[in-house]
């Protein structure tokens, strides 16, 4: 949804001014007073609508995203719930009409999922990246922000385990497995594995690939 906004941002924008004038031109030619009318409505409209656009957004974000990502995936298919999906080249412009995450970027490879913890937690399994740069971020819907990061930066480039789990979780975690509490059942998840050049692609998918969530045994 945001990549269609801003890619027809200013056709757009030059419609809803050009309705916005045909509107007022019509008003006026009744009389300022209907003009008067006109503003007031528009002034609490924007008072109110500016606040719950501003709230709401994040949710309509991400929600965007769950829809793509289950209903038509990263560009071969759809992702089932609770499974994590690594594209198998770079992101492109040209490619902005197959990826979602088709942001111009020649470097990374993207891999997205949608976590429900409903039926119970999850591990979340990194292979150990020998240095590269990877990140998992953990996004919660209810608001757009991301409450928690996997990689290179935050947890190292080691191999590891992550128990991803839902608000009200109380048993033992597993040893050896670091435990991330997610403020709500659902998640988007989406991550970054660097490429070094077109030679080194193979083998940054092969890493991208593995890193996968699977139900607590």
């Amino acid at each position: 949804m945001n990549h269609l906004v801003m890619k027809y941002s200013r056709p757009l924008t030059a419609v809803m001014l050009a309705i916005f004038a045909w509107v007022i031109y019509q008003r006026a030619s009744r009389g300022w007073a209907e003009v008067t009318t006109l503003a007031v409505a528009a002034l609490v409209v924007w008072l109110v609508g500016t606040p719950l656009l501003i709230m709401l957004w994040p949710r309509i974000t991400v929600s965007g995203f769950r829809r793509a990502i289950v209903g038509r995936g990263l560009g071969d298919g759809p992702i089932p719930v609770n499974t994590l999906y690594a594209a198998p080249g770079t992101s492109s412009p040209a490619g902005a009409g197959d990826s979602i995450l088709a942001t111009g970027t020649q470097d990374l490879l993207y891999l997205g999922g949608w976590l429900d913890l409903g039926p119970g937690p999850l591990v979340l399994h990194v292979p150990d990246m020998t240095g590269r740069y990877y990140s998992v971020q953990f996004t919660d819907p209810s608001d757009g922000a991301n409450f928690a990061y996997v990689g290179t930066r935050a947890t190292g480039s080691g191999a590891g385990d992550f128990l991803l789990t839902a608000p009200g979780w109380a048993a033992d975690v597993p040893g050896g497995t670091a435990r991330i509490s997610a403020p709500a059942r659902a998640m988007l998840v989406i991550g970054r594995v660097l490429v070094h050049d077109d030679a080194d692609l193979d083998a940054a998918h092969a890493l991208a690939q593995q890193i996968q969530v699977e139900p607590l045994g």
